[in-house]
């Protein structure tokens, strides 16, 4: 999850940052007062009995008279958060807990962190299946590949509501976005760009996913064993799938190989990329150095070889922050009745998120701040109607 907004003006201490998470961060509250007998008798007993009994009678009365069908479960095993790894269920909790106050802040949707003791992934399809009644969408969060790629086609496949792994998709749309801007800055077309895509994790499937459908010309992705080709005999399923669809000229050997005459790079892995190999690229290049907080390559080197360079930092300009998508696409669907989340609906995200950029396109500008409120109304809408399309 990839989040972060604070301002770098003032460090932030070890003891402010615990004296914020002491107890929690999240809260229920009441959407009507509950002090009078009578507001009681409405609330609860006898009235809500009333409402159970209609529900009981007509089920669609649960989408109206309940918070489920806005309400989005935040879902974690705890085997990959941020980057601290496998940390368990208990330890991820807090992150989930502000993910769900992300989801209120910037989607205006209610939001219940679930962190499951497994790392089955059929017991956690079996949980969700079994909690259905009590949400109206899944996120699944901070959850290792390449299982996660598994869990999130079975958990789609199980529930009739919008599902989707930020940590794939959101990463994606965002990236997209800000290729889309940067692209449009240095004067390429998507048909005849080259972008490498560093890192075959849950985000480099996805963002190699988004860019094949959006139209990029070719795409190349690495692992740490190298360029990923069709003749790699050690892929997992995964990595063989989009061995088959990808790196249309074959390219073999490792991430120097892969940046001969690249126009866009995208780092999405722990690896660093040394200044001389960024220096193969085209000219007027595209860095996108998304690991968080350590680069695979610093911003001010990057510069010397790129026209365009993001982060995943928030200390420098074009962060890459899944904020900027998930609310929105969340909220859009739920807007929609949406019963997936389709590649359509996301690209639309993107292209919303990339326009909102637009009033002041720079390479230091490239896609609006996580805090701009014009963000999540933008994207909810977007992805919204391509809903029906």
């Amino acid at each position: 999850m990839s989040v972060s907004t604070a301002s770098t003006t003032t460090p932030i201490t070890r003891d402010e940052i615990f004296a914020s998470h002491e107890g929690g961060k999240l809260t229920v509250e009441s959407t009507m007062p509950l002090d009078t007998k009578r507001a009681l008798s409405i609330a609860y007993t006898p009235g809500v009995a009333q409402v159970s009994r209609e529900i009981s009678e007509d089920p669609s009365k649960h989408a109206t008279h309940t918070w489920a069908s806005r309400l989005v479960a935040v879902v974690s095993d705890g085997t990959a958060v941020l980057g601290l790894g496998n940390i368990g269920a208990a330890a991820s909790l807090p992150v989930m807990e502000g993910k769900s106050a992300l989801f209120r802040e910037f989607g205006g949707l209610n939001s219940i962190p679930l962190v499951l003791d497994t790392t089955d992934v059929d017991e956690i399809v079996e949980t969700l299946v079994r909690l259905r009644p009590s949400f109206g969408a899944v996120n699944l969060e901070d959850i290792a590949a390449p299982r996660c790629f598994e869990l999130e086609e079975k958990v789609i496949e199980a529930l009739d509501c919008p599902v989707m792994h930020d940590d794939q998709h959101g990463t994606a749309v965002v990236v997209l976005a800000a290729l889309t801007n940067a692209a449009k800055l240095t004067g390429r077309k998507f048909e005849d760009m080259r972008v490498v895509v560093a890192g075959a994790g849950s985000a480099g499937i996805a963002i190699a996913e988004i860019l094949i459908a959006r139209g990029i010309g070719d795409v190349i992705i690495t692992d740490s064993k190298g360029v990923i080709h069709r003749d790699r005999d050690d892929l997992n399923h995964i990595k063989a799938r989009y061995a088959a669809k990808t790196n249309r000229d074959h390219v073999v050997g490792g991430i120097a190989d892969a940046l001969e005459g690249a126009d866009a790079f995208v780092g999405v892995s722990s690896s660093k990329v040394a200044e001389e190999d960024l220096a193969r690229m085209n000219d007027d290049a595209i860095i996108f150095a998304l690991s968080n907080p350590d680069p695979e390559v610093m911003p001010d080197v990057a510069a010397r070889h790129a026209a365009v360079v993001a982060t995943g930092r928030s200390d420098f300009p074009n962060q890459i922050n899944n904020v900027l998508a998930f609310p929105g696409i969340f909220r859009g669907a739920l807007d929609a009745g949406a019963r997936r989340i389709t590649s359509e609906m996301k690209i639309a995200a993107a292209e919303a998120i990339a326009e909102l950029a637009d009033d002041k396109l720079s390479p230091d500008y490239i896609v609006p701040s996580p805090l701009d409120p014009r963000v999540g109304p933008a994207v909810a809408e977007a992805v919204a109607a391509a809903s029906q399309q």
